[in-house]
């Protein structure tokens, strides 16, 4: 196959060596150091045993010298991904499979799905349907990642731990191209399962991620200060208990409590999230994907968010005087 990742980042390049050492003839759409990184030594990761891997992949900054590609994966920040969807046009064709490797809620979750919130478009995360218009949904296969990667330099990822990937068709079915994607994936060296409802696996992710990324990026506290905190814990909860009953009115269900997951986050320590680590670097925070639309669904299902709310107000104001939103 010929596969181009489009977000040459710690996940896309995690990805990256999977489909090489598939076999697959892969590019990656990169501009500045990273381009130069990976024209010159290819992409490298390093395992989470200390493995060192070097595969060889294409790298262009223009998507239309790569042509039409079997597979293309998004593996960018949610803020970032109207402008590369429609840079993404020479990339797909008909039967183009786009695997959406990204945090949060997606612009195509209620496409066949979602009962009586079905076929409502989404615009905390793709307002005025820029995105929906230039990746057509029928090519859309979701994902889930449960790895953690960052990036040693441009072009060379390191895996810390995890490598599990759920993957699903939006509609829930088991087609022959989303067992061939995982199939070529698990061949890569990744731990692949695929999943009859991707919503439901998107949503228990979002469950925990909901919380503790904003909440980490409005006080600067790694993880386990934000649990140890008792009031603070307790927000937690209340928040998660609000995106609990938006999942059940959607058929999501979650059959964990808040405490549950709690034990599941002391697990990793003093971790800091990923919109932490955006605020220390001045990048765009991920807000609409992961609290603005659990904000907007709780409207579609007439479910009372009152902390979300305030969540999401506090979190897009602190974003909007750093210019990070």
């Amino acid at each position: 196959m010929k596969a181009c990742i489009y977000g040459a980042g710690a996940i896309g390049g995690w990805l990256g060596v999977a489909l090489a050492q598939a076999g697959d003839t892969v590019s990656m759409v990169a501009r500045g150091d990273t381009l130069r990184a990976l024209q010159a030594d290819g992409l490298r990761m390093r395992r989470a045993d200390g493995t060192l891997v070097q595969v060889a992949v294409t790298a262009h900054s223009d998507p239309a010298a790569l042509g039409v590609q079997d597979l293309v994966v998004v593996a960018v920040k949610a803020p970032g991904l109207p402008d590369v969807a429609r840079a993404m046009a020479p990339l797909i064709g008909p039967d183009t499979i786009v695997l959406t490797a990204m945090n949060g809620v997606p612009w195509w979750f209620l496409d066949g799905f979602g009962g009586a919130a079905q076929g409502h478009a989404l615009a905390s995360v793709d307002a005025g349907g820029v995105i929906a218009k230039a990746i057509p949904s029928r090519n859309v296969v979701g994902s889930v990642v449960h790895t953690s990667c960052s990036l040693e330099a441009p072009g060379f990822v390191r895996q810390h731990f995890g490598n599990r990937l759920i993957v699903g068709e939006p509609d829930g079915s088991q087609s022959a191209r989303l067992q061939a994607l995982a199939d070529m994936l698990q061949r890569g060296g990744i731990d692949v399962e695929v999943s009859s409802c991707i919503q439901k696996d998107i949503w228990f992710k979002l469950w925990g991620n909901l919380t503790m990324n904003p909440i980490s990026a409005l006080t600067g506290a790694t993880t386990d200060r934000i649990l140890d905190d008792d009031l603070v814990r307790g927000f937690v909860s209340a928040v998660m208990l609000e995106a609990k009953a938006i999942g059940a009115k959607l058929g999501l269900p979650i059959d964990q409590q808040p405490e549950d997951r709690h034990a599941v986050t002391r697990k990793l320590g003093a971790f800091k999230t990923s919109m932490l680590q955006d605020v220390e670097a001045g990048k765009p925070l991920e807000i609409d994907a992961l609290v603005g639309a659990v904000h907007e669904l709780g409207q579609i299902t007439h479910t009372p968010t009152p902390h979300t709310d305030a969540l999401l107000g506090l979190v897009r104001l602190m974003a909007r005087t750093r210019n990070l939103y």
